[in-house]
């Protein structure tokens, strides 16, 4: 059981920009990050593995199974059953509730009444809200919304979870707190990919790629930790 790119290409306006030439394995309970400038292709790599989008070449195998020629329809219907999203601008409906935002996900599987409700009770008590149900985005913290925005992602029961910059928005603790919630994730057998610039996502995950013009290179910690200190000191830590 497994997600993996193997050959995996695209390219943007006609040039080799973006995720190029990559080939990634991840394994149930695996938490793993992608770092790299901005441009440099690891939104592309977390997109093509969340079949959010098409790679030109190569393939995507989820399972045991090559998911990369499945319809749009084919496509949903994976993500909907197999994958978890957390987005840097937490992408919360702002009418809704807390409740009501991570009840979407079992909304659109057709899970009803008492086995949606304590699943997502579960689910907001899992990330520290459970106290917070009723309360809209607007009535809630930076760290507040990213942890709804974790409860949404995890409340069907994933076995894939895929976070772009979920610390982005977030201040130092804040962002030290979502990385432990991913890592206790990853620790309960679901497969974790985010991609980051936060220095503080070394510590938590299992493996750290570097990526540079779309292709993966795995880097020693030490020269990995002085690239986010060199990005740090001149402000190029930006998102891709």
């Amino acid at each position: 059981m497994a997600i993996e790119l193997r050959g995996v290409s695209k390219a943007y306006g006609g040039g080799a920009i973006g995720a190029v030439d990559v080939d990634l394995r991840v394994e149930p309970g695996q938490f793993i990050a992608l770092f790299g400038p901005s441009g440099s292709g690891k939104t592309s790599i977390l997109q093509i593995m969340g079949l959010l989008l098409d790679p030109d070449e190569g393939e995507v195998w989820l399972d045991g199974e090559q998911v990369d020629g499945l319809t749009e329809k084919g496509s949903a219907a994976v993500r909907r059953s197999k994958m978890g999203f957390v987005f840097q601008s937490f992408g919360l409906m702002p009418l809704l509730s807390a409740q009501e935002n991570v009840e979407v996900a079992l909304r659109m599987l057709g899970r009803r009444g008492r086995v949606r409700r304590d699943r997502v009770r579960e689910a907001l008590d899992t990330v520290g809200l459970g106290g917070r149900a009723r309360h809209r985005p607007d009535e809630l913290s930076g760290g507040e919304q990213q942890r709804v925005a974790l409860a949404r992602a995890l409340v069907h029961e994933p076995k894939y979870v895929f976070a772009d910059e979920p610390t982005g928005e977030l201040d130092t603790a804040t962002g030290a707190h979502i990385l432990g919630l991913l890592r206790k994730v990853a620790e309960g057998g679901t497969a974790v990919v985010i991609a980051s610039h936060d220095p503080a996502a070394l510590e938590a995950v299992d493996r750290a790629y570097f990526v540079r013009d779309g292709r993966l290179h795995l880097p020693d910690h030490d020269e990995l930790e002085l690239w986010l200190q060199e990005g740090q000191a001149t402000g190029g830590l930006q998102g891709d």
